[in-house]
């Protein structure tokens, strides 16, 4: 896969040196902010820090917060520890390669690492407040030995609020007086061994999780092998087979039983840029970030790389993503809270597919008023071409879409819309689902200067081969929100489920006057806040939810969505993990959508051709996902049999519909006490309402488990233990021994009360 891109503006190029000298000052002054946007915080008003900093001749400078470690070496190398339990435990191999540095750039084809740090006269200073609060800040200067007047400057800062994480950014000066090529800007570069941790182990050994909207299916947490490599590339378009995807969480963690360590970049905005993970020869892991600068540094300009940062942990990758959040939110993001709406179980009509029927939406409704579901969706097929989402004709001739919107109201059922934001059919490419040709849709008939163009000047393609509407465009806006009124006010639908959410190409349409062409990438916030802010106006109790089929979530819409969706798991293991994912960003008692139970059991061939016969409930309902189903009722023949509710599994349906309505554990707070890839059995832990509610499941499907399971996080007491599954008693345990004797068969459900 190819992951250079040119001109990406991941960095910042200064293209004056007037700019160029006002941006550095500001880098040394008021740190990790751009030119136009002034610092947060009061440093005047902030707390005395307890962070140390030591320097010694020659270096390393170590910074030493109450639960980590952090040293930079005069080679620029910089490694992070873990202060857990009077141990400093480290992943951080800084003697694997005596040369690497943590920041260095690639010019004319060759890495420039050797910048010789002057450790001796770091400037150390209260920190800047971007995260509010007390903290310190370091800054450290050096040149590069082989390219004259190359200037490397390094900013570290560290708050007490956030002991185990430091943020990091890097400008490089051209002093000279001929230009620099910058090919690429590497920064938080770390090799990483699992055997400093456990002797026992290969330096590869260890478990990961990669947030890049990769491919459709892909694994987002996976373990390390010897021959492992992936490029994680974020807020790109990436084709995979007949689609594309694009977007992500721009963090790659690693953890074993002990230690774990993070990196990724701060920004609140999203960032093209790439965090590269491969096994180098010698068995050990090399993690970076990655900008595609293609560009040259003339004399007195400056290139600041993004804010990044680097987190060291205990645990597995709910921590890292928890922390990052945080992080997020304190320098300023906000999420949206989810609604009572987000949390009710879901029927979607995709299993009737592309070419339903009103009559079949409709004759479902007794059964999902018997099964006790509130919550529908109107899913894809419903509409003539995407980008106008007017009615087909065919279908819903007049107003009998709205027709089957009251349907569902007066048999007291909400139901919300399936459709894609910013992708419209522009006469190119061909419909991924039911291979016809794109049509020219009426928006961009209308509005062809609307459309994000390539660096060639043509249709930039999105998401399924269709073009995209730039976001950065304010008509463009409007028109978004003025479709969330037809959806909600005229049409009286009760949310959206937003597919196909990815990013969009950068734009390079000269009318639009861009300062650069990742604005439309950053501008999809924009469109997803309208969508939000526009829905809830019109119905406060609404459903807002975006999925990124078969990948991780985009950062640029992750604040303004209020139901998040596993989005089309492959397996009951990506419901539990993704599920885990979106409680650690969003917050443990985050609204997280399980999909459709169905995809808990594929035969997949691609993304298209798949076979969905899951029914696992449990690795919905024991995580605290939020239920789903897609079946189809009664029987419509031979094409829906896979998913249609025949006698035999109503029962099952219903069993666990009743379950997930008693308990309604998505409304708890979800508790990370287990570590994944080294606690076994895999396991999951969720409090509510005074009880412990715990999540068990067999290391190999299918098969049995039998040994002793451990109650972490009870308070002082004993506890009586239910199987809330079966309704039978387990025994009691006392908070000072918290163990059971257990044997079960792909998963155990406990409740336990005091």
């Amino acid at each position: 896969m190819n992951t250079r891109r040119a001109g990406s503006d991941g960095g910042r190029l200064l293209r004056n040196s007037q700019l160029a000298g006002l941006c550095l000052a500001l880098l040394l002054t008021a740190p990790f902010t751009d030119c136009n946007r002034a610092p947060s915080g009061n440093p005047a008003v902030q707390a005395k820090s307890t962070i140390r900093i030591t320097t010694e001749p020659g270096g390393p400078v170590m910074i030493r917060t109450s639960t980590a470690e952090f040293r930079l070496a005069a080679n620029g190398y910089l490694q992070a520890k873990l202060l857990y339990h009077g141990q400093e435990l480290t992943l951080d191999d800084p003697q694997a390669d005596s040369n690497s540095s943590t920041d260095y750039v690639v010019s004319s084809g060759k890495e420039i690492q050797d910048f010789a740090l002057d450790l001796d006269h770091a400037r150390i200073i209260d920190a800047s407040g971007r995260l509010g609060g007390s903290g310190k800040r370091i800054e450290i200067s050096g040149k590069s030995q082989s390219v004259p007047g190359l200037e490397k400057t390094v900013a570290l800062e560290v708050y007490d609020r956030f002991p185990n994480l430091l943020l990091s950014s890097t400008s490089y000066k051209n002093t000279g007086t001929s230009d620099v090529a910058l090919n690429r800007v590497v920064t938080q570069q770390h090799i990483l061994n699992a055997s400093l941790s456990d002797p026992q182990v290969a330096p590869y050994a260890m478990w990961s999780f990669h947030g890049s909207s990769e491919a459709w299916g892909k694994d987002d947490v996976m373990f390390i092998t010897d021959k492992f490599s992936r490029p994680n590339p974020m807020q790109v378009v990436l084709r995979n087979d007949e689609n594309q995807t694009g977007g992500g969480i721009p963090v790659v963690a690693f953890w074993t039983k002990s230690v774990g360590e993070a990196i990724g970049h701060a920004e609140a905005v999203p960032t093209r840029l790439s965090l590269p993970v491969h096994t180098r020869a010698d068995g050990r892991v090399d993690a970076a970030v990655v900008v595609d600068a293609d560009s040259r540094l003339q004399p007195g300009q400056v290139y600041a790389t993004p804010l990044t940062f680097v987190s060291v942990f205990y645990g597995d990758f709910f921590e890292p993503l928890s922390l990052y959040s945080k992080m997020l939110q304190g320098s300023g993001l906000s999420l949206a809270h989810p609604t009572k709406a987000d949390y009710e179980a879901n029927w979607c009509g995709w299993g009737y597919e592309m070419d339903f029927t009103p009559k079949q939406m409709l004759g479902t409704i007794p059964k999902l008023k018997e099964l006790g579901l509130r919550w529908a969706t109107l899913d894809a097929g419903w509409f003539a071409s995407r980008g106008d989402w007017e009615p087909r004709n065919e279908t819903f001739p007049d107003d009998s879409l709205q027709k089957v919107v009251k349907a569902y109201h007066d048999a007291g059922i909400h139901i919300t819309l399936w459709w894609i934001p910013l992708v419209a059919e522009d006469g190119h490419g061909k419909d991924i689902l039911n291979h016809r040709p794109y049509r020219l849709s009426n928006v961009v008939r209308d509005h062809p200067d609307w459309l994000v163009l390539d660096k060639e000047g043509k249709p930039a393609r999105a998401t399924a081969d269709l073009g995209a509407l730039c976001p950065a465009v304010p008509e463009v806006q409007q028109y978004y929100k003025k479709l969330t009124e037809r959806f909600i006010r005229d049409w009286d639908f009760d949310g959206h489920k937003l597919d196909f959410a990815y990013t969009v190409p950068a734009c390079y349409n000269p009318k639009h006057h861009h300062k650069s062409p990742d604005d439309s990438i950053r501008a999809v916030a924009d469109v997803y806040k309208i969508i939000l802010e526009t829905t809830r106006a019109l119905k406060p109790d609404s459903v807002t939810q975006a999925c990124p089929c078969g990948t991780p979530p985009n950062l640029a819409w992750l604040p303004y969505i209020d139901q998040a969706v596993t989005a089309d798991p492959v397996g009951s293991k990506q419901v539990r993990l993704r599920t885990k994912m979106y409680k650690a960003l969003l917050g443990p008692e985050a609204a997280v959508y399980g999909d459709h139970v169905e995809l808990t059991e594929v035969q997949l061939s691609n993304t298209l051709h798949e076979v969905d016969k899951g029914k696992d409930f449990a690795s919905e309902v024991g995580v605290g996902a939020v239920l789903g189903t897609k079946f189809t009722w009664p029987d419509y023949g031979p094409k829906f049999k896979t998913v249609e509710l025949t006698s035999t599994k109503e029962a099952h349906w219903k069993k666990w519909i009743n379950i997930y309505n008693e308990k309604l554990l998505s409304r708890g707070r979800f508790l990370d006490l287990y570590t994944y890839g080294y606690d076994v059995p895999e396991g999951y832990a969720i409090e509510k309402d005074g009880r412990m509610y715990y999540a068990f499941y067999t290391p190999e499907k299918g098969k049995a488990w039998s040994g002793e399971i451990e109650l972490r996080g009870l308070q002082a007491g004993k506890y009586r233990v239910m199987d809330y599954e079966h309704g039978t008693q387990l025994g009691d345990v006392d908070s000072r021994d918290p163990r059971l004797k257990v044997s079960f068969t792909e998963h155990l459900l406990l409740e336990v009360s005091p």
